[in-house]
């Protein structure tokens, strides 16, 4: 039995009728770009998330970057953020020429640690940016405080987190302004590169609406530097099908969690750390091992895919040399040592589970 890391041929064969019918319907119609099943995805979006402003984008990056343009980020302006994400997290801000400011993070959820947040704090700080690593919340109470105490925007990174809920509150729905990623191996995930950004606030909304398109708002009139970033029809028409599915796979991701949990539970690993007021959806099931690297090696050998997010923390990468940090971050360093993240999807069985562990168990 091949074990996938993640298996999105079986979420395309369970929606095909509907996915292939919303393809077929952008062809006959030739509207590709920004069209209605955009306009349709975004407001099934706005539906589904409770807020204000939802627009799709071409990518998690690109969303990023809106909400940080939408803010007029610049040369020498400081974000706080976390250096244990992907790199597009601090990509986008060195692309505006402002510096990445890292706090260490809790080692139990991997998220940013909010006692590290507020001594970071200077007066070029703009924007604090707390990621929801692997599917579960950061610690948003404590940093809108901190945001609204100092009066610096808070932007989520969501692009792991589509469906998650904090306190009751869909992610994206909390921060300020609010980012997501719909790559194809994300909870929800399109057919190729695609992002959305969304807020509740009228200015802010307004401004990454136009911003995505050239920083128009009628053809041809440029009320602001903006860039090229917009939705496909195919992806929006695709992403609305998904959508009607999301739940019920992030259901079952909880599920599939609670199997490698059990099965685990004896073994010398460190199995996620869910907070009781709010879930987590298992974009990423990421163990702890003080032996990760021979533990990967093994599970290759064995079959079993495996995959470490992630082996260097974003203040040892070299395109980001400039950022300030905490010159130990130990929490990062140590996790970028240990985490392996183990197949994840939807469909998976329990024998699939059980496929995965007994090669962990084997191991030890």
């Amino acid at each position: 039995m091949k074990l996938p890391m993640i298996d999105l041929k079986a979420q395309y064969i369970e929606l095909k009728s509907e996915i292939d019918a919303a393809i077929e319907h952008i062809l006959d119609e030739q509207s590709f770009i920004m069209g209605e099943p955009v306009s349709k995805f975004e407001e099934s979006l706005r539906q589904y998330l409770g807020v204000k402003h939802a627009y799709g984008c071409a990518s998690g990056t690109d969303a990023l970057q809106l909400a940080l343009m939408a803010l007029d980020l610049g040369a020498g302006d400081e974000v706080i953020t976390t250096p244990f994400t992907f790199a597009a997290t601090v990509e986008v801000v060195a692309l505006l020429k402002a510096i990445p400011v890292y706090a260490d993070i809790d080692p139990m959820t991997f998220n940013m640690d909010v006692n590290k947040v507020e001594a970071l704090i200077t007066s070029k700080t703009k924007a604090i940016v707390p990621v929801h690593l692997y599917g579960q919340a950061a610690d948003m109470d404590e940093l809108m405080e901190i945001g609204r105490k100092y009066d610096i925007p808070v932007i989520e990174d969501a692009a792991q987190a589509m469906g998650a809920m904090y306190k009751g509150r869909p992610v994206t729905s909390i921060g300020d302004l609010a980012c997501t990623s719909f790559f194809p191996a994300k909870n929800l995930g399109a057919f190729g590169d695609a992002g959305g950004v969304f807020t509740n606030d009228d200015t802010y909304g307004n401004k990454m609406k136009f911003l995505r398109v050239h920083g128009s708002d009628k053809r041809y009139v440029h009320d602001m530097i903006g860039v090229n970033s917009r939705l496909d029809s195919l992806q929006a028409a695709i992403l609305d099908v998904k959508l009607t599915k999301l739940d019920v796979w992030n259901k079952r991701r909880d599920v599939i969690a609670d199997l490698y949990r059990e099965g685990l539970e004896n073994v010398d690993v460190v199995t996620p750390t869910c907070k009781s007021d709010r879930t987590h959806i298992y974009q990423q099931f990421t163990i702890r091992s003080k032996s990760r690297d021979a533990l990967q090696a093994h599970l290759h050998k064995e079959g079993i895919p495996c995959a470490v997010h992630y082996p260097i923390p974003l203040f040892k990468q070299p395109a980001f040399h400039d950022a300030k940090y905490d010159a130990t971050c130990p929490e990062t360093i140590k996790a970028a040592e240990e985490v392996l993240s183990l197949p994840m999807y939807p469909h998976m069985t329990e024998a699939h589970v059980e496929m995965v562990v007994k090669a962990i168990k084997n191991f030890f």
